[in-house]
């Protein structure tokens, strides 16, 4: 069995593909909600809220401590900029079609935008 993301080959058996991390077909995908996404984007993405609601806590984490550590270091601009992307993903999400939305961040792995 090969992973449709990256196309390595990997275990027929494997929930995950171990290079890439994407959910194989063998793994059972929870329902997320794209209205829930897109608004925890839009008022908490500056925090990387959204994006561990989705399961990507990598992508979460980055969010998280540029946000933090930006209020210190670059007095605020860090964060602004982090914020506004958070707005931009959950606009992103909300103007996806529900087929769209599931296909490309519940089932699929599209990290970012």
């Amino acid at each position: 069995m090969y992973c449709t993301h990256c196309g390595s080959e990997i275990d027929d058996k494997a929930v995950v593909c171990p290079n890439c991390g994407v959910a194989t077909a063998n793994a059972v995908v929870k329902d997320k909600s794209k209205i829930a996404a897109g608004l925890l984007g839009i008022f908490l993405g500056g925090l990387g809220i959204h994006k561990f609601y989705l399961g990507y806590k990598k992508e979460g984490i980055i969010m998280l401590v540029v946000s933090l550590v930006g209020i210190f270091l670059t007095l605020g601009i860090a964060t602004s900029a982090i914020g506004i992307i958070g707005v931009i993903e959950g606009i992103v999400y909300l103007v996806k079609s529900d087929e769209e939305f599931e296909q490309t961040y519940v089932k699929g792995y599209h990290g970012w935008f």
